[in-house]
């Protein structure tokens, strides 16, 4: 990855040793065929030896990395979608030696259907917008290369008591809605999405809540926050958030600094937005959200930033499919919909007032109710 200012890059040991992660099932059903033709042999001249691990039900990766000894690993390889490393990592989260363990380099290696995070990666790295069998080669050559550096990640907390950490983006509304829809046709690889935003334009539904937020940089006519001393400057930065005083149990996950419980109002400094009837609403922290999705051209690895776009009720269908089709080239804040809002955060609040529509983190379906990040 080229350095960004301020940013440390470590590199991994030569030999190296990779347990690699892998679901058969993911995108097209080609994960494994694919690493065994690219992955493996560029991997072996590059001293890489992999230790491979084909997942063979749900939450299999997840308790995998969450109970084993990975003392033996340099590196932990997820060859699959955006789903598994969602699960690797919370599984990593839900270790007592966290702390520890989630300095071990992740790697992501493009094998489902979305791989948001590999085309993000393949962005920052400055290579040319490719996908498929073109994007695992060059996020391959990212591995050989070993250069790693931090990732934020998001702290997510739901009404019901759910503590999640998060990658990629939280949504919630059409986005979410195209994503779960599109499961079904996930044999067609990428063009599911397609297909999926053709069947969710057609039957567009508006959603009602609540979304409050706490801009990155103040905006006018708003007071200046309170600086809290304490308060880590990421937003859950991998490895690197020191809790406040006070929560430094060990193996105590980080504390959530900026938020208050979700049963009392947001602080005054943060921002209700004044309309409550969306279309979406969708809190991104990477540049992409599918292959051929550059949502966020702003966004890096370690921004400490939260990329919030949301969509107001009351666009047309051609507006909303025009901004879908300009995202391929990361140019739909460009065409200026007023309906249309993106707002850099640090924290963010959604209160939907129905339990209705799909809410995903990292592209897995979540049950609709209040939540906070």
């Amino acid at each position: 990855l080229p350095p960004c200012p301020g940013d440390s890059y470590g590199v991994l040991p030569r030999p190296c040793r990779a347990l690699v992660l892998l679901n058969p099932q993911s995108g097209a059903g080609r994960a494994l065929e694919d690493f065994q033709a690219v992955v493996q042999p560029m991997l072996a001249e590059a001293d890489i030896a992999t230790t491979v691990f084909v997942t063979e039900r749900p939450h299999h990766a997840h308790e995998k990395v969450r109970d084993e000894d990975l003392s033996q690993w340099d590196t932990l390889v997820v060859m699959a979608g955006d789903g598994l490393l969602y699960e690797v990592v919370n599984g990593l989260m839900e270790r007592p030696d966290w702390e520890d363990t989630m300095k071990k380099p992740l790697c992501i290696l493009p094998g489902g259907s979305g791989n948001a995070l590999a085309a993000s990666i393949n962005h920052y790295a400055g290579n040319d917008h490719v996908a498929k069998k073109k994007l695992l080669t060059n996020c391959t050559f990212i591995l050989c290369k070993g250069l790693h550096t931090q990732m934020d990640l998001v702290s997510l907390s739901t009404a019901s008591g759910k503590r999640l950490f998060s990658f990629l983006g939280f949504g919630w509304g059409f986005i979410s809605d195209v994503d779960i829809d599109s499961e079904k046709y996930r044999r067609l690889g990428n063009a599911r999405f397609t297909l999926g935003t053709l069947q969710c334009l057609a039957k567009l539904r508006v959603y009602q809540g609540r979304l409050s937020y706490l801009p990155a940089v103040p905006e006018q006519d708003t007071p200046p926050a309170p600086r809290d001393p304490h308060a880590p400057v990421t937003n859950g930065q991998a490895g690197g958030t020191v809790p406040p005083e006070g929560t430094d149990v060990p193996g105590a996950l980080p504390s959530d600094s900026l938020l208050v419980p979700l049963c009392q109002p947001v602080p005054p400094h943060w921002t209700v937005v004044p309309e409550e009837e969306f279309v979406s609403v969708y809190a991104i922290y990477q540049s992409h959200l599918g292959t051929n999705l550059l949502m966020a051209p702003a966004a890096q690895l370690h921004d400490g930033c939260i990329h919030l776009f949301y969509l107001k009720a009351g666009i047309s269908r051609v507006a909303l499919l025009k901004i879908f089709l300009a995202m391929a080239r990361g140019t739909h804040l460009d065409l200026n919909c007023p309906h249309l809002h993106y707002v850099p955060v640090r924290a963010f609040r959604l209160e939907p007032r129905a339990a209705a529509g799909i809410m995903t983190v990292d592209g897995e379906a979540l049950a609709c109710e209040p939540v906070q990040g």
